[in-house]
């Protein structure tokens, strides 16, 4: 049975797990999609690989549990608020959480510290955040309104917004692998959504390919694919 713990569904509970503590604890968006990379992008791939092994070192990862992985999300966001808060979440607040959440067991303090050690172990305790798509986009959005007016009307929330659903399916978190050519097609995508028509005077696509250097080919296919993702496969773009 341990292929069940790596389905879609339980994939698209713990992620959602992930980004409901994530709004609890009010951390920064930073700090929400710095976690989310650590968890999503980079340790949850690794574990079908761990399964596989009889020794793992831990009991965390051995037998799987659902909410184990809910522990490893808060754990990521736990590590996520070290790196860029100058005063972290502290542990009483995150067990607290996870005290009143997580229902299937509850976890210790040194349950807290021991999930910590494993996940960082598993990353090779390389927890560098400066290569995640929020920051591009972020930066993106900052040129995009020093250089035009109408980039004022990019509604901000609807970037995140669109972020997180694709974080939702595995088919499109992956598109979190090339974070530079996300940040560019979320931008455009929610320029199409949030923006009135009788405004789209400013022509976006060229400028994010000069701004990026990404190739307009591909950031056209996957602002395709965010719009169809959101709105569903009806939408002719």
């Amino acid at each position: 049975m341990r292929g069940e713990w790596f389905s879609g569904s339980v994939r698209h509970r713990v992620l959602a797990f992930l980004i409901q503590s994530a709004h609890r604890l009010e951390v920064t968006p930073i700090v929400k999609y710095t976690s989310l990379s650590l968890f999503a992008d980079r340790f949850y791939p690794c574990l079908p690989r761990l399964m596989q092994v009889k020794h793992t070192g831990s009991w965390l990862l051995q037998p799987m549990r659902e909410s184990h992985l809910q522990l490893f999300a808060l754990i990521s966001i736990w590590i996520s608020s070290k790196i860029h808060d100058s005063r972290p979440l502290s542990m009483k607040s995150l067990k607290s959480l996870g005290d009143g959440i997580i229902n299937e067991q509850h976890f210790t303090t040194r349950d807290f510290l021991e999930a910590e050690v494993v996940l960082m172990q598993v990353l090779n305790f390389e927890i560098g955040a400066s290569n995640i798509a929020f920051v591009f986009l972020e930066e993106l959005l900052i040129q995009f309104k020093g250089i035009a007016k109408v980039g004022e009307l990019v509604n901000f929330e609807a970037c995140l917004d669109i972020m997180d659903l694709l974080y939702e399916k595995e088919e499109t978190s992956v598109l979190f692998s090339s974070p530079c050519s996300l940040a560019a097609s979320i931008l455009v995508a929610s320029y199409v959504i949030t923006v009135p028509r009788q405004k789209w005077e400013f022509p976006v696509l060229p400028w994010v390919k000069f701004a990026t250097s990404c190739n307009e080919e591909d950031i056209i296919e996957i602002v395709g694919g965010i719009l169809k993702h959101i709105f569903g496969p009806s939408l002719h773009v």
